[in-house]
Parts: structure tokens; C-alpha cells; sequence
């Protein structure tokens, strides 16, 4: 069902409130989607989104947006452009379309990726600062065919739209789950092993290990990346059974590090085949 809004409604301020406002979004449940191609990768995936919202008049909405609407099933709601702007991302232009999608938080305890002959690839990003770089990461671990994503803190919001927007709709194709921090990670490291899943965590430090190419990668892997900083915490070391670096002249930061460990353990593992 579709209705007209024409003037600012109590929706369209909570759903403002989304862009920004990580606590609504956590006590909603609810996260905001931009963009052709991570709201096409939402209804592949079967998220659930809540709304679709579009925007009204001139110019009409494209093919893609006007499929979507038709075939979705999705109840859609019209606002006309300065309310629609409202929901626009930050210096971004005003939407065609934006989802509104129920946020999934599942619990690390629960999750149990993999099998012995089929051993999981788990990324885990420390304390991200930043949405964009955390999205960045998803979509590379995505691309590689990690079985999961960890993020450990609480820094960056996964749904924060700029997160969900540099994952290019990755974040509808994993899990990701929460984590306080290294104690958590290693004792999921441990229930694998409890299920027969032979498991290492190796951290990516580049003041610290060997080359990541020199490493063997046919077990199961937790991989950990910082943020910021060249080295890993020391809690995390302590952690970590073995410890890697990424050989360069400078520091590549975290999304582009993963792209390159996530691509040597796949090389690896398809040698293995």
C-alpha cells in the first residue's frame, strides 16, 4: 500500500534519525539502504526490509525502481523531493529509492561456520573507526568467501549507511557478528576445534611475523586486522597462533591488507583442491 506524504511525517523523522543516530538504530532495529545495487543485493538475498521509500514527480523513477516496487512486495511509501532529501546521505543527491531494513545481530556464541572438510575463512576487524573502511572489508571478505565477519569494540556501526553503501550490498550475503574482543575470538577459535575443525587465528601485524605468502593456509583461519595502527594490540598477540604481515613500503590499512591475506589463503586453497 502506498500513501503521499507531502509534508515531513513522524516516519520520516525516525527514519532521518537512522543516517546518523547508531543508538536508534540499535534500539529500532532498523538501518536505512542507498543505492541500485545494495538494495537489489537486499531482495536477493531475502533481507527483510520494512519500506521501500521513493521518491515522487520529476524525473521519473528508473526501470530499476519501478521493478523494484512493482515486484517486491515490499509496502512503499511516495515523499515528495525536499522531504525525500531528508534521506538523502551526507553531500549525496536526492534518492530515487531508499530501503528501510530490519537490522539481524546474531550471536557469536551461536555461530558455527564450516565443516572439518570444508574449513571456513572468518575475518575479524578490531575496533573499526571507520564505516566506510568497515564496509570496504566486508565486501572483500564477500569476494573471497570468508564464512563470516567479527567485529570487535565499539566503534563502527556495520549498518551505519556508509558502511552499507562501501560494501556494495555485501552485508546482505554474511554474517556479521559483534565481539568485545580477543576472549571471545579465541574461545569461538576453541568451540571449532571442540566441533573437529582444526583452527588457527593469525593476526596481520607488519611490525611482527612472516610474510603472508610464506604461511600455510589449508586449516580453518581467523584472520585479525587492526585499524589504524600498524601493529596489533598485545591482547590480541597473545591470542594469535601465528602472526603475518603484508610485505609493502608502506601501510596498505585494513580493507586493502584483508584483500590481500583473503586472497592468498583462496589461491592456497584452490592449490589444494
Amino acid at each position: 500500500m502506498t500513501r503521499r506524504a507531502n509534508t515531513r511525517s513522524a516516519a520520516v523523522e525516525v527514519w532521518h534519525e537512522y543516517l546518523s543516530n547508531k543508538a536508534k538504530r540499535l534500539r529500532d532495529g532498523r538501518f536505512l539502504v542507498h543505492g541500485r545495487r545494495a538494495i537489489t543485493r537486499a531482495l536477493e538475498c531475502r533481507w527483510p526490509l520494512e519500506t521501500l521509500v521513493y521518491r515522487l514527480g520529476t524525473p521519473e523513477p528508473s526501470d530499476w525502481a519501478r521493478q523494484v516496487l512493482d515486484t517486491s512486495g515490499v509496502p512503499s511509501v511516495g515523499l515528495v523531493p525536499e522531504v525525500m532529501a531528508g534521506l538523502a546521505e551526507p553531500s549525496g543527491p536526492v534518492p530515487e529509492l531508499v530501503a528501510v531494513a530490519v537490522s539481524q545481530r546474531p550471536e557469536l556464541e551461536d555461530f558455527a561456520p564450516g565443516t572439518p572438510w570444508d574449513p571456513p575463512m572468518v575475518v575479524v576487524y578490531d575496533r573499526p573507526t571507520s564505516a566506510v573502511r568497515l564496509g570496504a572489508l566486508i565486501r572483500s571478505a564477500v569476494a573471497y568467501g570468508a564464512g563470516g565477519v567479527i567485529v570487535t569494540g565499539t566503534a563502527a556501526d556495520h549498518y551505519d549507511p556508509q558502511s552499507v553503501r562501501a560494501s556494495d550490498g555485501a552485508l546482505f550475503a554474511i554474517p556479521v557478528l559483534r565481539a568485545s574482543g580477543p576472549a571471545q575470538v579465541a574461545a569461538f577459535r576453541d568451540r571449532q576445534r571442540d566441533r573437529g575443525i582444526a583452527t588457527r587465528i593469525v593476526g596481520s601485524d607488519d611490525h611482527g611475523g612472516i610474510a603472508v605468502d610464506e604461511l600455510r593456509f589449508g586449516d580453518a583461519t581467523v584472520l585479525v586486522l587492526g585499524d589504524e595502527s600498524e601493529r596489533l594490540a598485545v591482547p590480541w598477540q597473545q591470542v594469535c597462533d601465528e602472526l603475518v604481515c603484508v610485505p609493502t613500503d608502506g601501510t596498505l590499512g585494513a580493507p586493502s591488507a584483508a584483500a590481500v591475506a583473503l586472497y592468498e589463503i583462496s589461491r592456497q586453497r584452490r592449490l589444494l583442491r
